[in-house]
């Protein structure tokens, strides 16, 4: 079969590169692989990409999948949630990783970091617009929006950046930086990620397949090495834990 293009965001990356080599080997189909952030603004976002008319599948947070079905460019009743991340603490490998356990530690984490680093997509844009005002630190902190996931890491990882907060999925392989923990429960905010066929795409049944597969039991232990919780179907065709 044909090449397909996708695009992904960060936060499921890590499990998507383990599964795609399976899929492409047992499906026949070979894949194309772009890269994204769920929501923010540029050329780069899943959203401008889609307006260029690039992709056939998208793989994005749920919030950004949201913005995407409201603007009409999903076709209806293929969204699939395929896991969910807990937001978690990078710091440059080798030192001693700080708490962040609780609200307290975390908040002096931050301000003790000279630059906090977030990504331009979905949990940035929640850090500095929501949490980072609650608890009282958004005109203490210097923060660094970086336009992705990876380039928050490298920051850290290079020493430009004394912490990154971004989704654990996109901390826990990267290298150059060591995972200090999940942040508080009282102040979590969990992501999931979803994957859905583009509105007019010409390789809507590949496209179904992928999803499928990255849907399936045999996706959910790479899933769960990236640091993910896989979803499993409900009988409404969306997702719920396993």
């Amino acid at each position: 079969m044909g090449s397909d293009v996708r695009t992904i965001s960060g936060g499921f990356q890590g499990a998507y590169e383990q599964l795609i080599p399976e899929f492409e080997r047992t499906n026949g189909i070979s894949v194309t692989t772009g890269s994204g952030s769920s929501q923010g603004a540029g050329p780069q976002t899943i959203a401008a990409q889609l307006a260029r008319g690039v992709p056939d599948v998208v793989i994005l947070s749920r919030e950004g999948l949201g913005e995407l079905i409201a603007a009409k460019r999903i076709a209806a009743g293929t969204d699939v949630d395929l896991a969910r991340v807990p937001l978690g603490v990078a710091v440059r490998a080798g030192i001693p990783k700080p708490d962040v356990s609780t609200v307290e530690a975390f908040v002096q984490v931050l301000l003790r970091a000279e630059t906090v680093a977030v990504p331009a997509s979905t949990s940035g844009i929640w850090l500095t617009t929501d949490l980072f005002p609650r608890l009282g630190v958004a005109e203490r902190i210097k923060v660094k929006v970086m336009p992705r996931g990876a380039d928050a890491i490298g920051l850290v990882a290079s020493g430009g950046a004394g912490v990154a907060v971004q989704p654990v999925s996109e901390i826990v392989h990267a290298t150059g930086v060591d995972f200090a923990g999940p942040i508080a429960p009282e102040i979590q905010f969990v992501q999931v990620f979803s994957a859905a066929v583009v509105a007019d795409s010409q390789k809507a049944e590949s496209s179904g397949r992928l999803i499928e597969f990255l849907s399936s039991s045999r996706a959910a232990e790479a899933i769960r090495r990236s640091g993910m919780e896989p979803l499993a179907r409900s009988s409404a065709g969306h997702r719920k834990p396993q």
